[in-house]
C-alpha cells in the first residue's frame, strides 16, 4: 500500500522537474523521520544534481529550517582486477555511479521501496495536507526496531549485487544521524534482466565511497557561489592511522573510523571571518540580521563494522584502507566509463590510495588551530571531497561483504548559533572565541558517532519512544485554534503515552517553539494564540521514564515521538469572533495595518508575513471588494462561503485578482453582505 503525501505544487515540481542532462529515470525518496534529511537514489548513490538542478541540495540538518543543505555530490565506485568478460581483458575493471555519472549501464536496479514502523500520519491545517517532504511508503512494520527504512538492491555490470539498506531512527538521541548497511554478493548477475556471466572469483575487489560536502547552502550567497559546491569545505580524519593530527592536536576520537568536513576559510570573502558562517548581510530571509551562524554544522561518515573476509565476518579495524581526499572537479569525477582502460587504471590509483597524510585540514593550516588559516581550496578549483575505500577483498562466487556506515551531523543549536553570532556581530567575542565555540560541533559530532556505535552494538534495540498519533488536526477557528488527535493504539508492545505535549511558534515554522500544553486528553483548543497572526504546532508523545534502559547512551528520563511526525508547516489562525450583521460592527470594522507601511518596524507589520493586511470585526459572511482612488476594481475577497470559515477577520496578501503587488497608494474596500448591507473603508499602502 502507498501513502502519498504532499505539502504543495511546488514539492510535486521538484518531484517531476527531470533535467534531460543530469537525470535518467529511474526511483528517488527521502528519509526524513529524524532531525536529518536527505534523499537516495535507486541506482546506489545520489550523483551530483541528481534529484534536482541545484547542485547543493539534500543531507539537511537540522531539517526543519530552511537552506540546510551539505550535500553536493556522492560517488560509489566498485572495482576488481584482472577482470575478463564478453568485452575483453581488463587490468582493472570499475563502475561507477557519482559523483557525476548516473550509473546507467553499469547499475541495474531492481528494487527500492519504503517500510515504516508506524503508517505515515495524516496531518492536516485546515483541511490542507501539510509535510515537508513527499512520502511514498510501500509498507508498515509494527516489528521494526528503527522507524524507516529503505532496501535498494541493484545489479552491477561486472556480477556484484549490492544489497543497500538505508535506516533512519526518530528517538530523540538518534534521530540525527542515518545508518547505511551494505552486503555485496558476487552473484554473477550482470543487467536488470537477471543474466548471468560465467562463475568466477573477483579479485582486488574495493568498494570506494566518494562525499563531496559543501556546508551549507543557507550562507552560498552570503560569502560566495563557490561556497556552494564546497570550495571552502574542511575535511578531517580520524582512526585512519596514529600519525597525529596538528589542527585538532593530537589522537583524540582515534576509536572512531570517521571521516569529517565543516564550513572553512574562504579568502574571497574579507569583511569578516566567515568560520560557521555568521549572517550579517542576509540573502534568504532580509530580517536574519542578528549575526546567526549560518553554517556551524559538522557532517561526516564513520564506519561501524567492515568484514574482515567473506568468510570471517569480525569487523576488521583496519578498513577503510583508503582514507583520502580528492579534488572535487578532477578528470576522475566525470565521464567515467567501465570500458575505459586507462580511466580505470586512475581511477584505481585513488581507490587504494591508502591513508593521505597530512590531512586536508593539516596541509591546510600546516601551524594548526592557532595560526592563520589557510585556503582549503589548496589551488583547486572545486574544492575537496573525502574518499573512503574498502578492500581489498576477493570473493568467490555467491560470497558476500558485508559494510556498516552512518552519515551524521551535528553541531550548535538555533539558539547557541543566533546568540554566538549575535555576540561576535556586536563586537562583544573575538574572533577565537567564535570558532571555539563553533569546533565544540565537532565533539557533537563524534558523540553522535558514538551513539550510532552503541546502537548498532545493541542490534538496534535503544530504547523506543511511544508512537505518534495516527492523525492530527488544526483548524483555525473563531476566537481559538482547534487541535485534535488521534493516538495510535495498533501495537500493543509499543511503548505507552504517559502524556501528550502541543509546542507552538508564532509568524513562520522554523523559528523557536514552546510548549503551551500538556496533558492526556486527545484535544485542546488555544485561545492563547495572537489574533489574526499565523501559528505553527507540533505534537509529541512522551513516554514512562521506567522503560527507558539507557542502551545506546540514551540519556535517562521519558522519551518523546519525534516532533517530524506531527509538524505543521502550514499556518493556523486564531480569528476575530464573526459579527451576525454590519449594523452589529458598524463603524468597528478595522484594517490593520492602517497605513500599511513595508519599511515599518517594531512589530508594526505582522511576523513573517510582511505583505498581510487583516479585516477585523467583518461579519461571518461578506463579500469584500478592493478598489483603488480612482474606482477600478482591484481583487474581490467571499468571506465566509462555508459555516467553518464563518469568523470575524479575513486576511489580505496586498495582491491584484491577477497576483501583482498593489503599489502605494490610497485603496476602498467595500463590505457587502448577503442582505444587501453596506460598509466603505479606505486604507493607504506605503511602499
Amino acid at each position: 500500500m502507498k501513502f502519498l503525501l504532499k505539502q504543495s505544487c511546488l514539492v510535486l515540481f521538484i518531484i517531476t522537474s527531470i533535467t534531460a542532462q543530469t537525470q535518467i529515470a529511474g526511483k528517488r525518496a527521502w528519509m526524513s523521520v529524524g532531525s536529518i534529511h536527505n534523499w537516495y537514489f535507486n541506482y546506489g548513490s545520489e550523483y551530483e544534481e541528481g534529484w534536482i538542478a541545484e547542485q547543493q541540495y539534500g543531507l539537511q540538518w537540522p531539517a526543519l529550517y530552511q537552506h540546510q543543505d551539505m550535500q553536493a555530490a556522492k560517488g560509489l565506485w566498485i572495482a576488481a582486477s584482472n577482470y575478463s568478460d564478453s568485452k575483453g581483458s581488463f587490468p582493472v575493471k570499475v563502475v561507477h555511479v557519482g559523483p557525476r555519472v548516473t550509473g546507467s549501464g553499469e547499475f541495474f536496479p531492481v528494487k527500492f521501496s519504503m517500510t515504516s514502523k508506524y503508517e505515515p500520519p495524516v496531518i492536516t491545517v485546515d483541511g490542507v495536507a501539510t509535510y515537508s517532504k513527499l512520502i511514498e511508503n510501500d509498507a508498515v512494520d509494527k516489528t521494526m526496531k528503527w522507524d524507516r527504512i529503505i532496501d535498494n538492491v541493484t545489479h552491477t555490470v561486472i556480477g556484484l549485487t549490492m544489497n543497500r539498506k538505508i535506516i533512519g531512527f526518530s528517538q530523540q538521541f538518534h534521530d540525527n544521524y542515518i545508518v547505511y548497511d551494505y552486503t555485496f554478493t558476487n552473484t554473477g548477475i550482470v543487467d536488470g534482466n537477471g543474466t548471468t556471466r560465467d562463475p568466477m572469483t573477483l579479485n582486488g575487489v574495493y568498494f570506494y565511497f566518494q562525499n563531496r560536502y559543501s556546508i551549507c547552502a543557507d550562507t552560498r550567497y552570503v560569502f560566495g557561489n563557490a561556497t556552494g559546491w564546497g570550495i571552502n569545505t574542511l575535511n578531517d580524519v580520524r582512526g585512519d592511522t596514529i600519525v597525529a593530527s596538528t589542527f585538532f592536536p593530537g589522537n583524540k576520537d582515534n576509536d572512531i573510523r570517521a571521516n569529517y568536513s565543516w564550513h572553512g576559510k574562504y579568502p574571497s570573502f574579507t569583511a569578516y571571518d566567515n568560520i560557521g558562517g555568521s549572517i550579517w548581510t542576509p540573502y534568504y530571509d532580509k530580517t536574519d540580521t542578528s549575526g546567526r551562524l549560518g553554517s556551524a554544522q559538522f557532517v561526516g561518515l564513520a564506519t561501524l563494522h567492515a568484514d574482515t573476509s567473506p568468510i570471517d565476518s569480525t569487523d576488521n579495524k583496519s578498513q577503510p584502507s583508503t582514507t583520502s581526499f580528492e579534488g572535487s572537479d578532477e578528470p576522475n569525477t566525470r565521464g567515467n566509463n567501465h570500458l575505459n582502460v586507462s580511466g580505470m587504471l586512475s581511477e584505481y590509483e585513488w581507490i587504494r590510495r591508502g591513508h593521505t597524510l597530512p590531512r586536508h585540514v593539516d596541509k591546510t593550516n600546516p601551524n594548526g588551530m592557532s595560526g592563520a588559516q589557510g585556503d582549503p581550496a589548496l589551488g583547486s578549483p572545486g574544492g575537496w571531497s573525502i574518499a573512503n575505500g574498502y578492500g581489498p577483498y576477493t570473493l568467490a562466487p555467491s560470497e558476500s561483504i558485508h559494510i556498516v556506515m552512518v552519515e551524521g551531523a551535528a553541531g550548535l543549536s538555533r539558539e547557541a548559533a543566533i546568540s554566538v553570532g549575535r555576540k561576535f556581530k556586536s563586537g562583544l567575542i573575538s574572533v577565537a572565541a567564535k570558532n571555539d565555540s563553533v569546533y565544540t560541533g565537532r565533539d557533537s559530532l563524534f558523540k553522535t558517532f558514538r551513539r550510532a556505535l552503541a546502537n548498532y552494538s545493541t542490534n538496534w534495540n535503544i530504547p523506543q519512544p511511544p508512537p505518534p498519533p495516527k492523525k492530527f488536526t488544526v483548524s483555525s477557528g473563531s476566537g481559538k485554534i482547534i487541535l485534535s488527535w488521534d493516538p495510535n493504539t495498533d501495537n500493543p508492545s509499543d511503548p505507552a503515552v504517559v502524556k501528550w505535549e502541543l509546542w507552538r511558534a508564532v509568524g513562520r515554522y522554523d523559528s523557536t517553539y514552546y510548549k503551551i500544553w500538556e496533558g492526556t486528553g486527545t484535544n485542546y483548543n488555544d485561545t492563547t494564540a495572537s489574533q489574526n497572526t499565523a501559528h505553527y504546532y507540533y505534537l509529541s508523545a512522551v513516554g514512562d521514564p521506567s522503560v527507558n534502559n539507557g542502551a545506546g547512551m540514551t540519556l535517562s528520563g521519558g522519551l518523546s515521538s519525534s516532533r517530524y511526525y506531527t509538524q505543521t508547516y502550514v499556518p493556523a489562525y486564531r480569528r476575530t469572533p464573526p459579527a451576525k450583521n454590519l449594523s452589529e460592527v458598524k463603524g468597528k470594522i478595522r484594517i490593520v495595518p492602517n497605513p500599511y507601511n513595508i519599511a515599518a518596524k517594531g512589530g508594526l507589520l505582522f511576523p513573517s508575513e510582511p505583505d498581510k493586511l487583516s479585516f477585523v470585526n467583518i461579519p461571518g459572511e461578506c463579500t469584500i471588494r478592493i478598489y483603488s482612488e480612482l474606482g477600478e476594481l482591484i481583487k474581490t475577497i467571499d468571506h465566509g462561503s462555508t459555516p467553518a470559515t464563518q469568523t470575524g477577520s479575513e486576511d489580505y496578501d496586498c495582491t491584484t485578482s491577477s497576483g501583482q503587488i498593489i503599489v502605494s497608494g490610497v485603496y476602498i474596500a467595500v463590505f457587502t453582505t448577503p442582505a444587501g448591507e453596506k460598509e466603505i473603508l479606505k486604507f493607504v499602502i506605503i511602499r
